[in-house]
């Protein structure tokens, strides 16, 4: 009687571990046929059968399901059925699971970026986020990863997850710098930027000169920027003062950093410091067109007319197609107007106050000639900039110039 109960129960064994092989190579069809949806569906009819079968049956399942999952981009899913396989493994002394599981995280992570990818296309920048996250703790020796989710979670707005990631890039020393390499074709004289295995090959040919390497500029300062914006916009100054100076101490002379700082203090309303942060990058970079600019911009705002003027004049020297210092210039050269229109309004009718309501206009007129070269350059720039087209229309209607007043309306109007 006991020798009858003991063979029915391994009939019972020998029966379920062959249904179990049976579901399990009909699912792997699947995965191999790349058809994932019908794989989970076939893996969820049988998930009872198979997640309580011995472990080399309940680590295949679970691998299986894994690859389905990640084949359909349910990567948190795909994750936790790897995890799953891993354990069952790991607690029965087995690993044949576990290694195919680890020869194919490559292709998880391409997976993952590429999808994160096609988020980000998408506007979707908070799960695209997610999922560069996710890569980074599968490959946490490419920090590029941690980088790009912290892009993509200040795209989303969600600035205390991408705090979170700047943190931990900054703590890391992380400054994203490559190498470009270069190369002068002869018979063209041309230079393209290679890879740096076809850059090898090309030194060794007579075809190619002028062999150069370059560093791509550090992602320090963003880094440290966005994490001063993030606690700037938390209303945290202190912790994004600390932030910025911090950095300052590591690099003293980079100018990403010294126009972080600037920027800063610009936004606590600290224009003389912002002003003398400013000149301090001059030195470091002194063909930079936009500093010049941003000191014409704080200079105006602080009255100083002559030197804004200065500084927009040398922005153009430096950047001649940049259109908003042409309007600035024109605009703090203008600026001049009020008062003299306020004097011309105060005179008398006497013979003196006539000759100085003379001399007033025609000191008026000097400065909106003095205006029209900029705002005629910046329309031959752009010529569907309104405000240029407005303010010439504007000048020459003033001084009664009737044929420039035409064409400005004209354009105007056309506009």
């Amino acid at each position: 009687m006991k020798f009858y109960y003991s063979l029915l129960a391994v009939l019972v064994i020998s029966f379920s571990a062959q249904a179990q092989k049976k579901e399990l190579k009909a699912a792997q069809k699947l995965v191999d046929a790349k058809s994932y949806g019908e794989a989970i569906q076939a893996l969820n009819q049988n998930s009872a059968l198979l997640e309580s079968s011995e472990p080399k049956y309940a680590s295949h399942y679970h691998f299986l399901r894994g690859i389905s999952e990640q084949g359909q981009q349910n990567f948190d899913d795909a994750m936790a059925s790897y995890e799953k396989a891993k354990a069952i493994e790991k607690n029965a002394g087995i690993s044949k699971y576990s290694q195919l599981i680890d020869n194919s995280k490559p292709q998880l992570i391409a997976d993952l970026v590429n999808q994160a990818v096609t988020l980000n296309g998408k506007d979707d920048f908070l799960n695209a986020g997610k999922l560069l996250y996710l890569a980074y703790t599968l490959d946490e020796s490419n920090q590029d990863y941690l980088y790009h989710a912290a892009s993509s979670f200040v795209n989303a707005g969600d600035y205390d997850g991408a705090l979170a990631h700047y943190k931990k890039l900054k703590e890391l020393d992380y400054t994203g710098i490559t190498t470009k390499y270069f190369v002068t074709e002869v018979s063209t004289n041309q230079e393209s930027e290679v890879e740096k295995a076809t850059y090898e090959i090309y030194k060794k040919s007579k075809d190619y000169t002028n062999f150069r390497e370059e560093p791509t500029p550090s992602r320090l300062p963003e880094i440290v920027k966005n994490i001063a914006l993030i606690y700037l916009n938390k209303g945290d100054n202190d912790a994004a003062m600390s932030a910025v100076q911090d950095a300052r101490k590591l690099a003293p002379k980079d100018v990403g950093l010294i126009l972080t700082e600037a920027d800063l203090y610009i936004k606590l309303g600290d224009e003389a410091r912002f002003a003398s942060l400013m000149q301090e990058a001059i030195e470091q970079d002194p063909n930079n067109a936009i500093l010049y600019y941003n000191l014409g911009v704080v200079n105006g705002n602080r009255g100083n007319r002559e030197a804004a003027i200065d500084y927009y004049k040398k922005a153009i020297d430096l950047d001649p197609a940049y259109e908003a210092t042409y309007l600035n210039l024109a605009s703090t050269i203008l600026q001049g107007e009020a008062d003299i229109v306020e004097q011309m309004n105060s005179l008398g009718t006497s013979s003196a106050d006539n000759r100085k309501y003379e001399q007033l206009k025609t000191k008026r007129q000097g400065l909106f000639l003095e205006a029209v070269p900029y705002l005629e350059k910046l329309v031959a720039i752009n010529p569907s900039n309104k405000d240029a087209v407005t303010t010439l229309k504007n000048i020459f209607g003033t001084i009664g110039d009737t044929d420039k007043f035409k064409k400005y309306r004209n354009m105007l109007d056309a506009l």
